[in-house]
């Protein structure tokens, strides 16, 4: 059981803690940081996703039953973050939505790339890369519309502008649908581009770790400790736990149930943050939230591993 967060787990985060420690005693600036991360966010996992969606085989990896096991999970987890933080810690409406915006948001590709390949092996990413697909826009664009809806107070308002235009100026989601067009087509891509590609995606993920650790430095765990907590919670134990059940109710193929498990499990992603900031609100609770559940998920995500040893 220890060789699993030995062999599999601390790998990553030591990436991670890496970069956390050199930018904290100032080896890297932010300036740094920011460029480097503006490297894997804008450009290599954008090419990452491409190149893998436009050869992933559409009709074994899109299975309806693995999508609805992890997005209902998501949408389940969004809901208990607003009524719970309304309930539990009387925040306004717009903090409701981005607490619950945490819940949805799991760390699917920094966090639930790197430790699926290094549990299960590369081939096992199938079922990681179609929840991925629809990932970020399944959750920006549930943020996106409950939010401006509690923000117009019920009026009528332009959701679907808000929504589409917020969405195709995501990098990510631009990658995704290339991949989609060239996939469905069967567009290839030429020899020396997929050689370029395939460099570039090599420096994508540790680059990004490395980065993530650093944008860590930024944040302080303050205040609204019980609020972080319950993120952490619905993050880290219930979501995958709703998966879990949903998963074995549709009888989910091994592989795509690990893949489901997997991407529930991990801490949310720094998008909670980006939402947060959009908005203004509970910028503190989702940045906070980001960095302990990161540090938190070390331990969770090694219980899950050992559970799904079991499965």
């Amino acid at each position: 059981m220890f060789q699993t967060l030995i062999d599999v787990i601390l790998p990553v985060f030591l990436v991670i803690g890496a970069g956390y420690a050199t930018t904290r005693a100032g080896y890297f600036s932010q300036t740094h940081i920011e460029g480097l991360m503006k490297f894997t966010q804008g450009f290599a996992i954008p090419c990452l996703l491409f190149r893998a969606i436009a050869h992933i085989d559409l009709t074994s990896s899109f299975d309806p039953r693995l999508l609805l096991a992890f997005y209902t999970g998501a949408a389940l987890c969004f809901c208990v973050g607003i009524f719970g933080a309304r309930v539990l810690f009387k925040r306004e409406w717009e903090d409701c939505v981005v607490i619950g915006f945490a819940c949805l948001f799991s760390n699917s590709i920094l966090l639930g790339l790197p430790i699926t390949e290094r549990a299960f092996g590369p081939d096992a990413l199938t079922g990681n890369y179609a929840i991925i697909a629809f990932h970020a826009p399944f959750c920006y664009g549930v943020g996106i519309t409950v939010m401006e809806f509690v923000r117009a107070r019920g009026q009528p308002g332009n959701f679907a502008g808000s929504v589409l235009k917020s969405m195709f100026q995501n990098v990510l989601i631009i990658g995704i649908l290339l991949g989609f067009l060239f996939n469905v087509t069967a567009i290839p891509i030429p020899g020396i581009v997929d050689d370029a590609l395939g460099l570039i995606i090599r420096a994508a993920l540790p680059c990004a770790l490395f980065a993530l650790g650093g944008v860590l430095v930024q944040y302080r765990p303050e205040g609204d400790l019980r609020a972080i907590a319950f993120v952490c919670a619905i993050s880290l134990v219930l979501h995958p736990a709703l998966v879990w059940t949903f998963g074995t109710a549709l009888s989910l193929k091994q592989d795509l149930f690990r893949s489901a498990i997997m991407n529930s499990s991990m801490a949310p992603g720094f998008n909670a943050y980006i939402f947060a900031n959009m908005y203004g609100r509970a910028k503190r609770v989702a940045a906070s939230s980001v960095l302990l559940a990161t540090g938190a998920s070390i331990l969770t995500v090694w219980l899950w591993l050992i559970a799904l040893g079991a499965h």
